[in-house]
């Protein structure tokens, strides 16, 4: 796996991204928690709701919040706090800035005595199906219906940006609120791109037809992270996705018969192995990590890269000055996509939750309704270098290059950002794509083969009843 975001400027998709209930990236709750712990129960803090006061707020109720300190710190959580205790100015705020939070909190989960919000990020978090299991986050409908703090006629689930509520909703009820915003697309250096006269391509004829013109120009037109060949699998996805549209998604992740065998992945995996048999991967690409691969391509060795948008984040201390990396959306596949060629897969991450039993439970939501608000998310905008999940928080800043292209990209794909779920839901489907995909794009397996050992882990993962199942 790559570092962890403990070590790294930024955290990466594997190790915080997506694999919010995947087991061996969490911390799994003792039995204790599971089975409810201590059976009294801890005094609520709560007062009286008005219009100034949606989720009734105790005024003088003391809040806790733990963030976690990785990449992105905590100063945004801080200053948050501040406009909370303006607000309250009675109220004294613990603030606790750590970073291995399921380490910290797990005893506390056991014993009923956790805090008001916890920012549950990093490579040792909480386990979130543990939690919704055992019934220890607090629905957050009442703070998503609540009027934003923004603007009093805008909801605050009005104010998120396209599958926001989804990312954080199990079995119907919103548990999760997350705060960043990825998505997913195809990178090139736009200056590059200029000085050659290359056009960034809109369909998969057009992508084949330019990544000739590269090769013979004596550059790679394509590298990926080849040790893990899940940020390659992420364009084979869009692709199909975009082709098969809502109905393909919810197939996959509802794990249905020969979802994987339809048309529309037929024919994203026959477009990666055709760019595999035509030479346009790198030479060598395999074999890289995420870290060789990128540094590669920053020097010029490759024209195209996918991966999210945390990209440019990673890539600061390397890429040379004046190569202003952009990211456009994977090309279409055929003339009859369901979705738009600006579609775009974009999901939410940094999961803020509440829990169930914590003693100012609308303390923490009224924080989170700080939290999400333009105000704060445009100053952590302008900090981290990373999209918040707020509608409109960065408009009007002056972006990066590559934070600018996430921004225009997730604004044009519109209600057509999309995402698959199996791979937060369903950690072993997600490792058994990555690798079929692996061996696609090496030449070691047909389309047709990597569609049936993709369905088969399916299909076993369906049939196995000791796995909770999901459905969108």
């Amino acid at each position: 796996m790559n570092p962890s975001p403990l070590v790294q400027p930024y955290p990466n998709r594997r190790t915080v991204l997506r694999a919010a209930v995947a087991a061996g990236a969490t911390l799994p709750l003792l039995s204790a928690c599971v089975t409810g712990g201590k059976d009294d129960k801890p005094a609520v803090a709560t007062g009286a709701k008005s219009a100034a006061n949606p989720l009734g707020v105790k005024e003088d109720a003391a809040l806790e919040v733990v963030i976690f300190k990785g990449g992105y710190g905590d100063d945004y959580a801080k200053k948050a706090e501040g406009l909370y205790t303006q607000k309250y100015p009675k109220a004294t705020v613990d603030h606790k800035g750590i970073q291995k939070v399921g380490e910290a909190l797990q005893p506390r989960f056991v014993a009923n005595t956790p805090p008001d919000v916890v920012d549950n990020t990093g490579a040792g978090r909480l386990d979130l199906a543990t939690l919704v299991g055992a019934k220890q986050l607090a629905n957050l409908t009442e703070l998503l219906e609540a009027p934003s703090f923004d603007d009093p006629a805008v909801k605050v689930k009005d104010t998120l940006l396209p599958g926001v509520v989804e990312d954080g909703t199990f079995d119907g009820a919103p548990l999760v609120l997350n705060f960043t915003y990825t998505a997913w697309g195809i990178w090139y250096s736009k200056p590059l791109f200029a000085s050659k006269g290359w056009t960034y391509p809109k369909t998969w004829d057009e992508m084949l037809a330019l990544c000739a013109t590269i090769k013979a120009a004596g550059i790679a037109p394509w590298t990926y992270q080849g040790k893990y060949p899940e940020y390659i699998n992420d364009p084979l996805l869009s692709m199909a996705a975009k082709t098969g549209g809502t109905d393909l998604l919810k197939a996959v992740d509802n794990l249905q018969p020969n979802a994987w065998r339809s048309d529309a992945f037929k024919a994203a995996a026959e477009a990666f192995a055709e760019l595999a048999g035509k030479g346009y991967i790198m030479a060598g690409s395999e074999a890289l990590s995420h870290t060789e691969s990128q540094a590669a391509w920053c020097q010029g060795k490759a024209a195209f890269i996918p991966c999210g948008s945390w990209l440019e984040a990673e890539q600061k201390d390397v890429a040379p000055k004046g190569f202003d990396m952009v990211m456009g959306a994977v090309p279409a596949r055929t003339a009859s996509d369901k979705m738009g060629a600006a579609a775009v897969q974009a999901a939410s991450s940094e999961s803020f939750i509440v829990p169930a039993k914590a003693k100012n439970a609308a303390g923490g939501m009224e924080y989170l309704r700080i939290l999400f608000s333009r105000q704060s998310a445009r100053g952590f905008a302008e900090s981290a270098g990373t999209l918040p999940a707020i509608a409109g928080a960065t408009d009007g800043l002056t972006l990066s290059s590559g934070l600018g292209s996430t921004r225009d990209a997730v604004n044009a794909a519109g209600k057509e950002a999309f995402t698959f779920r199996f791979r937060t839901w369903y950690a072993p489907l997600a490792k058994a794509v990555d690798d079929a995909t692996g061996e696609l794009v090496n030449k070691r397996a047909t389309p047709a083969e990597w569609a049936d050992r993709v369905q088969k882990a399916a299909d076993a993962l369906a049939k196995d009843s000791s796995v909770k199942k999901y459905t969108r």
